[in-house]
């Protein structure tokens, strides 16, 4: 039976929290300087330069705790000259709108359908992109990839980029893939591995997730519509949730698709076994809103069954540039509470901006994404300090995916005020591997938890992960901007310290002939 839970009024206490407060006292223009997963603006290397200076100046006159973010010989000290040549390189490249553009209509064309140009294509993502952004197309490279960035001082989040399967065939292998990373986690170093990720559309039909989804929406819209095949879940809506993709009464779920539904559900309770059993937790990602109900139901269902005592083994995925995220994060962790499980979840700002605005505006409806840039960041960074305020308290477990400077810096203070242990099993930082690595390299250094996100797989398998990286980051993030800018003065120092060298070497007497 569908239950209508807390009304809106009850979530004000998301509103009045010291962390909000924090944020409104903070300069507008420290929070526009620095956005995430790109939305509105596409700062300049120069700008963010010049940013560098007076974003730190604003940050420490509103924090506790500041993060050392621009001391680039300390954050990049283990990284290589021919790696930081690289990566420089790369999001280089990434910086360029136009080469995004083309590159993501070739991708996306009628070209990778001729063997040979596609072949050509992969081989260049695959010494590109891929290498920057991946950890590997095996198990065995993904384990080195591992080991070099926990040596670094990072953990990582295992990805196995199989994702949106149409039929129940393809939907038992990936699940084969996913148990696969689990025992892969279980053999490295301990503590090296933070989670296992996990997309529902890899072990269940696309389509049926739909059709879920769908009739989930309705029952919210009437309570009296009734699912036989439901299980008990956490609330999946809120009166702010876009349900605009179902305008009709959707027709019962057949038998066959019942049965499909007992299948996918099967290969999750398979997978979330593997994980209680090697001690391995277990992140299932968002999608879409158009199969998100869906995807929340799984999650939930799973969590009810799996999440015991002290220490969360299923976690969700909440994304900060949806309209509802703040009040969903709310009734999901308070109801978890009163029937006496703790929840984690991983706290992300969103990866399909364009798709859910185009697909609204087609409907006719607003986006389901807030309005603007500063609203996702408030967003954000009340959830994050919602979340960090029940870890203080004893409850639940939170991972910060951030690549938004501002976020990570109050994000770090608000843990520090609330005395939260920075080996608190309970809270990480994570960012994408290959992406915002001074933050990661500051949030480290201030002995914080950090996981690098971590997706593996063939190359020709990967390419959705890669196409929405692109998307995500056309005209790129400014934290990579500021990634950019801090390699490059690396590099320079590196360059003036080998030409001081080789100065030294051609002017000491020793080096003079006779």
């Amino acid at each position: 039976m569908a239950t209508k839970f807390l009304s809106p009024k009850l979530l004000t206490a998301l509103s009045l929290s010291p962390f909000t407060r924090l944020l409104n006292s903070a300069s507008t223009a420290s929070i526009a300087a620095v956005s995430p997963l790109n939305f509105d603006e596409t700062p300049e290397p120069a700008a963010a330069e010049k940013q560098l200076t007076s974003l730190d100046e604003s940050i420490t006159t509103t924090t506790t705790t500041t993060l050392d973010l621009y001391d680039h010989q300390k954050l990049f000290s283990s990284v290589s000259t021919s790696k930081l040549l690289r990566s420089s390189a790369t999001l280089g490249l990434a910086s360029n709108e136009r080469f995004v553009d083309f590159g993501t209509w070739v991708m996306n064309s009628r070209l990778m359908e001729t063997s040979f140009v596609r072949d050509v294509i992969l081989k260049t993502v695959k010494h590109t992109f891929f290498q920057h952004f991946c950890a590997g197309e095996t198990t065995e490279e993904a384990a080195d990839c591992l080991r070099r960035i926990h040596d670094g001082g990072f953990r990582g989040m295992l990805v196995y980029a199989v994702e949106h399967t149409d039929d129940n065939a393809g939907c038992d292998r990936n699940l084969e893939g996913f148990i696969r990373s689990v025992e892969f986690a279980k053999s490295l170093p301990p503590s090296s591995v933070s989670f296992v990720i996990a997309k529902i559309t890899a072990i269940c039909p696309i389509g049926l997730l739909r059709r879920v989804s769908d009739l989930l929406r309705w029952q919210y819209k009437d309570p009296s519509f009734n699912l036989p095949w439901k299980l008990n879940t956490l609330p999946i809506f809120s009166d702010s949730s876009a349900l605009y993709h179902t305008l009709q009464k959707p027709a019962p779920l057949s038998p066959q698709e019942e049965l499909d539904l007992q299948l996918a559900h099967q290969r999750l309770l398979r997978l979330c076994q593997k994980c209680v059993q090697d001690n391995v937790s277990l992140t299932i990602d968002a999608e879409d809103t158009s199969i998100q109900p869906a995807i929340d139901y799984f999650t939930y269902s799973s969590a009810i069954m799996y999440n015991r005592d002290d220490k969360p083994i299923v976690y969700g995925t909440i994304q900060a540039y949806l309209k509802d995220a703040g009040e969903r994060l709310f009734m999901a962790t308070k109801t978890a509470e009163s029937l006496g499980f703790p929840m984690g979840f991983k706290l992300v700002r969103g990866a399909y901006l364009s798709s859910e605005s185009r697909l609204a505006s087609l409907l006719g409806y607003d986006s389901p994404i807030h309005n603007s840039i500063q609203e996702t960041h408030a967003c954000y960074n009340d959830c994050a300090s919602f979340m960090l305020e029940r870890i203080a308290a004893g409850y639940d477990a939170v991972v910060l995916a951030t690549h938004n400077i501002e976020s990570g810096q109050l994000a770090a203070s608000k843990a520090c005020d609330l005395g939260i242990p920075k080996g608190n099993q309970k809270l990480e930082f994570a960012q994408l591997y290959g992406m915002s690595e001074a933050l990661s390299f500051g949030l480290r250094d201030a002995g914080f938890q950090v996981s690098k996100y971590l997706p593996y797989g063939p190359v020709d398998m990967v390419m959705p992960y890669l196409l929405r990286r692109a998307e995500e980051n056309r005209g790129l993030l400014s934290t990579p901007s500021l990634d950019r800018v801090l390699m490059g003065n690396e590099l320079k120092r590196r360059l003036k310290k080998l030409q001081f060298a080789k100065s030294e070497m051609a002017s000491s007497p020793s080096s003079i002939k006779p």
